[in-house]
């Protein structure tokens, strides 16, 4: 017979096998169908969410291109350079202190000129420009508002508030801004006012916390990418120490590029986690279809069908029923940026621009079908060469032996293939790594695990009780459900542990009483001049609290060890660190809260070239070493200074803590301000807290108080945001875990026919048998809860130490938790099987025998 031939025969006949229904593919065709919706749903969300903010870019960013400085204007060669090469428009931004009456609250400014905005439209709660609600009258300067802080005074729209040393009449509610997208998470209410106005609050001093913001619209109704790049170019040849940030329209928001990257990353993992799941159930799903047609297989191979034959029919029916879960998962993956777009439009600050991206749908079809396929092949493979004889004595005495060194060949690649995929796909090919290994190491030690319980069972003591004999009998016998039932309740539990003592630790970070070492109030801003003063004020306001204050600028990395920033290949958990300016400080002695663990400290009275100190693990991200030198541009002028010693960092203290640390000279002259904070033993009121900041408003105009317990709560709230989103995507995994849970229970169900019937002829009682199968589940549930509580904790260990860089405590009641419900999930899917097996008929099953 020709291939072609062949091939059609072989088609012919699994379209027959399949004209009687998808019975016992349930479990199957979902799980495939779940993790291609997540995978397919995750990848066209994120590549409409980034072809969104790329067509916003310039709307987003303010202009074709942004120049941001910190703490100091540009120069007249800046500005003149700038001038040259499109219109300008200037903002500025920083935190300060708005006073109306006794009240007190902290607002973001943006200070815009008249050029503002350049592209996109400021959306206000009534008729009127910009111009016209920012002119000075009768004393005041006027102020676009977000209504957030007119609740939070209890102002209407029209009152004055006072902010440094100008009154400002809020005259308008500001519904929108083009360009907040690019300024990262604000810790209060936005304050829309004109430069002048800023000038006039007397803020703006040197060394103040101010960034200014130089927005460039090139000419052209062409201008593009490639324009705006020539520009950055331009820029950096004839200006190399201007030390600002720069951004096109193409990375209108790096942070929030990253982000979304990193959170695909993780979705998509998830999407795969949820495959890999799946794949057990299909494995499951493939063995219980078999044992099922082993009458129909022998019959085949009786009338002369090669085991090539057998194995090539039903590995094209799997298939075809892989082409059915996976149409449906990306059907559904598909449609989710459509839905999203429609329901959330109008509560989602982000530009979804929906569509159907046919290479994220193509990746989920290849993750889709890799998977089915390589969780297939060995059941198909145990197939080939299992002689008729043997078929029809699976019943009773199955056959245990492995597939021809084909399949397993063939098995090994498509996993190796798989994993390349989720590796060369990724956006951390490291992280990615990490977890194909993780995955695989978790398949090998529940097998293992799987294999202790039973040889434990197999070895242990035969009771006296006949229950108990069974149930450990039931444990270890010849196509025992132990192997699939560890598989597939270890996985999903292993997840959900590990989400759950991530979530739990997280909130207790942020939610629960902060420590009492942690400061009350911090302040910045404070004054090189007011500095004597403010500690004066600190000893008379707050005699009780603790108080610390440290000089404070604003420094940017240019190169570390002679490589310059933008070619320093840092991980993630160092790499931010380069990616804006950074708060710096000098320093004679070792900072609170910090230990030296390598180099040493320089003495109090050095005088000589510049020295640094940095944080050991930015600096270990970074390649650095003791005496390696690192240039840092602050103000605009760029410090070299040496690198002298590494310190290890208790961020969690929420003290007063720099990753960089420099010998005292290394800035003498620079303009700066001071940081202070105040911690108070056992804890403050927010009465105590309120006072203070008053107190310091009243005597201090120009410096900004942050209470760190609204500061905690508005991060809180990103990471909650965050975290219920993981919930919400890790719970597809979840339901995929309990599905395989199902279908693995549901493939011993032929063999508890038997084993029911048989013992119900020996005189067992239904009850009897109830209660030993009860038995059963439990010891192998909670069995393998101990090992997915084990492997999901040190999960999370990993992901809140390495990854978070937080601390981490086991949470004992989430791990019960899982345990109990766990057990107790495996017993009731058990049992709800074991019901109707209890009720078969004798003559029916024995006549098989």
């Amino acid at each position: 017979m020709s291939a072609s031939g062949a091939a059609a025969l072989t088609l012919r006949f699994a379209l027959r096998e399949m004209r009687g229904g998808l019975r016992g593919f349930a479990v199957f065709i979902a799980c495939i169908a779940l993790g291609v919706a997540a995978i397919a749903g995750v990848g066209s969300f994120a590549r409409s969410l980034g072809d969104g903010l790329a067509r916003e870019g310039r709307v987003i960013l303010g202009g074709d291109a942004s120049f941001s400085l910190m703490a100091r204007e540009a120069n007249d060669a800046e500005r003149a350079f700038l001038a040259e090469n499109g219109r300008v428009s200037i903002a500025a931004t920083m935190r300060a202190m708005a006073r109306a009456g006794t009240e007190t609250a902290l607002v973001e400014i943006k200070a815009v000129d008249a050029f503002y905005p350049l592209f996109g439209q400021v959306l206000l709660g009534q008729t009127g420009n910009l111009q016209e609600i920012f002119a000075e009258q009768n004393g005041s300067f006027g102020a676009a508002v977000d209504p957030a802080l007119l609740a939070r005074l209890d102002l209407e729209r029209g009152a004055r508030i006072t902010v440094g040393a100008a009154s400002i009449e809020l005259r308008a509610v500001l519904q929108s801004e083009p360009d907040k997208l690019a300024g990262g998470i604000g810790f209060g209410p936005r304050l829309l006012i004109s430069e002048a106005a800023l000038r006039a609050t007397g803020l703006v001093q040197p060394g103040s916390l101010v960034r200014w913001h130089y927005r460039l619209r090139i000419p052209g109704a062409d201008a593009n990418d490639r324009a705006a790049a020539s520009v950055v170019a331009a820029a950096e040849t004839r200006l190399p120490d201007a030390g600002w940030e720069v951004r096109t329209r193409a990375n209108a928001s790096p942070a929030l590029g990253r982000n979304i990257e990193r959170f695909t990353q993780y979705l998509t993992l998830v999407g795969l986690t949820a495959l890999l799941v799946g794949g057990v159930g299909v494995a499951n799903a493939v063995k219980h279809y078999l044992d099922q047609r082993r009458e129909v297989i022998a019959t085949l191979k009786s009338l002369g069908a090669t085991g090539t034959r057998v194995f090539a029919i039903y590995l094209v029916e799997v298939m075809l029923l892989a082409a059915i879960g996976t149409a449906i998962g990306l059907v559904i993956g598909a449609i989710l940026p459509f839905a999203i777009a429609a329901a959330f439009s109008g509560v989602m600050p982000l530009p979804i621009e929906p569509a159907l991206h046919v290479p994220e749908l193509s990746f989920a079809v290849l993750y889709g079908f890799l998977t089915a396929l390589a969780f297939a092949l060995w059941p198909l493979g145990r197939a080939h060469d299992v002689p008729v004889s043997a078929l029809y004595r699976d019943a009773v005495a199955p056959e245990r032996r492995y597939p021809r060194a084909q399949y397993i060949a063939l098995t090994a690649l498509t996993v190796a293939i798989l994993a390349a995929c989720a590796v060369a796909l990724a956006y951390d090919r490291k992280i990615a790594t990490i977890f194909i290994a993780a995955a695989a190491g978790v398949f090998v030690t529940l097998r293992l695990v799987a294999l202790l319980i039973m040889a434990v069972a197999r070895r242990v003591p035969r009771p006296r009780y006949a229950l108990l004999r069974l149930v450990l009998a039931n444990i270890h016998r010849p196509g025992a459900l132990t192997p699939s039932v560890v598989l597939s309740l270890g996985l999903g539990l292993a997840l959900l542990v590990t989400l759950l003592q991530i979530d739990g630790n997280l909130r207790r970070q942020f939610v629960a009483a902060l420590p009492d070492k942690a400061p009350s109030v911090f302040f910045v801003d404070i004054q090189d001049a007011d500095a004597a003063r403010f500690d004066a004020f600190a000893m008379r306001a707050a005699p009780q609290a603790r108080y610390e204050r440290v000089p404070m600028l604003r420094g940017r990395i240019v190169s570390a060890h002679g490589v310059r920033a933008e070619d320093l290949q840092a991980p993630p958990n160092a790499a931010w660190v380069l990616q804006s300016d950074r708060g710096i400080t000098y320093a004679n002695d070792v900072p609170a809260g910090s230990r030296v663990v390598a180099g040493e400290w320089w003495k109090p009275d050095y005088q000589g070239p510049p020295l640094v100190s940095f944080e050991n693990k930015i600096a270990e991200g970074l390649g650095l070493k003791i005496g390696d030198p690192v240039v840092v541009n602050v103000l605009g002028r760029n410090i070299t200074a040496t690198l002298a010693n590494l310190r290890a960092v208790d961020w969690q203290s929420l003290g007063i803590n720099f990753v960089l640390v420099f010998s005292p000279g290394s800035f003498r002259g620079a303009p700066h301000t001071h940081i202070a904070t105040f911690t108070f033993p056992g804890g403050t009121t927010i009465e105590q807290e309120i006072g203070l900041l008053k107190a310091a408003a009243t005597e201090f105009p120009t410096a900004t108080a942050v209470r760190v317990r609204e500061a905690l709560d508005a991060v809180a709230k990103v990471v909650f945001d965050l975290t219920l989103a993981i919930r919400g995507a890790s719970a597809v995994t979840l339901i995929a875990a309990v599905l395989v849970l199902a279908g693995a229970l549901a493939t011993g169900h032929r063999h508890r026919v038997y084993d029911a019937v048989v013992l119900k002829m020996l005189g067992a009682t239904r009850w009897r048998l109830l209660a030993a199968y009860a038995l059963e589940y439990l010891a192998v549930g909670v069995a393998t809860a101990i090992v997915g509580v084990a492997a999901g904790s040190l999960a999370a260990f990993m992901v809140m130490t390495e990854v978070m860089n937080l601390s981490f405590v086991w949470l004992p009641l989430p791990a019960l938790a899982a345990t109990l419900g766990a057990a107790g999930l495996t017993i009731a899917f058990g049992l709800i099987g074991t019901f109707s097996a209890l009720g078969q008929k004798p003559a029916p099953v024995l006549r098989h025998l």
